[in-house]
């Protein structure tokens, strides 16, 4: 078994593991080289659910895989509303789980982490693995009974309530105001993935668990910064407070003031750490 300390060679290469029509979705996998077992994490991409793709977060996903973690960074439908994302990732981790042993990872337990909105959609999925609508997909030729059940999660600066984000964005919130400009952009890309602003309430983790609605919850790692203009503070402190008190085993790390993104600069000793505080949780959980 691949241990912590290690520092491994990494394979990388694109594979399709969805077609919509004629249309492919692919994964970059970030593959150590060695017998593993290794740890295996489904990495999502940010850009307010509707931009990005599969290689945003090249540089931090290498570095896992440096590290001795798998990673899967997915392409997911952007531009078809919620759910469908959600069936796309879903699907992901099941098929995911039936190539593990070709990796060399574990095919037992596996984990998804994501930045932004990515980081939204983990813990969406991690909380309701067995939600039809994101079960929606049929499972992958020879899965057998393998569901979308994920064993941890890892949320980097999530905006972890779309309907809380929306109305910030609007400047339609007592507690916290937007900068200069995000009223221009940014309501727009919700209401295009979105839809209502019902959706974006039925979606939001905290809103979900405060409602009564018995979940999953998988033990997860939340990072931030204190302040994050695209990303409002009250409601990453009201789904802690709201995870916590549903029972659900959750680490935070929160970094004083603001700047770019914690994965921006992997020379930084933000990055440096967020990277270290990362593997070690995937270790804990999934090694």
């Amino acid at each position: 078994m691949a241990t912590r300390t290690q520092t491994f060679d990494v394979d990388i290469a694109d594979l399709e593991y969805l077609r919509h029509g004629d249309t492919p979705l692919l994964l970059r996998l970030f593959k150590p080289k060695g017998d593993g077992p290794f740890p295996i994490m489904l990495e999502l991409h940010g850009g307010a659910w509707v931009r990005g793709d599969r290689l945003n977060g090249n540089a931090a996903n290498e570095a896992m895989a440096k590290n001795g973690v798998i990673v899967a960074a997915l392409d997911f439908r952007t531009q078809v509303p919620y759910p469908a994302s959600l069936a796309d990732i879903h699907y992901a981790v099941r098929w995911a789980k039936t190539q593990a042993a070709s990796w060399n990872g574990n095919p037992d337990r596996i984990g998804a982490m994501g930045t932004s909105s990515g980081a939204h959609q983990a813990m969406l999925l991690g909380m309701r693995p067995n939600d039809p609508r994101y079960a929606a997909l049929p499972g992958p030729e020879g899965a057998g009974d393998v569901d979308g059940t994920l064993d941890c999660v890892i949320m980097v600066s999530p905006v972890i309530d779309p309907l809380g984000r929306y109305l910030y964005a609007k400047g339609l919130r007592q507690d916290c105001t937007p900068p200069s400009g995000m009223g221009e952009r940014t309501p727009a890309m919700h209401e295009q993935y979105w839809v209502t602003e019902e959706a974006m309430a039925e979606g939001a983790p905290a809103r979900i668990l405060e409602g009564g609605e018995k979940t999953a919850q998988p033990p997860t790692l939340a990072l931030r910064r204190s302040y994050e203009a695209a990303h409002p503070r009250p409601d990453f402190d009201e789904f802690i407070e709201q995870y916590r008190k549903a029972g659900g085993p959750i680490v935070v790390t929160i970094f004083e003031g603001e700047g770019e993104g914690l994965l921006s600069n992997l020379s930084s000793d933000v990055a440096k750490q967020t990277l270290e505080e990362m593997t070690e949780f995937v270790y804990k959980h999934l090694g």
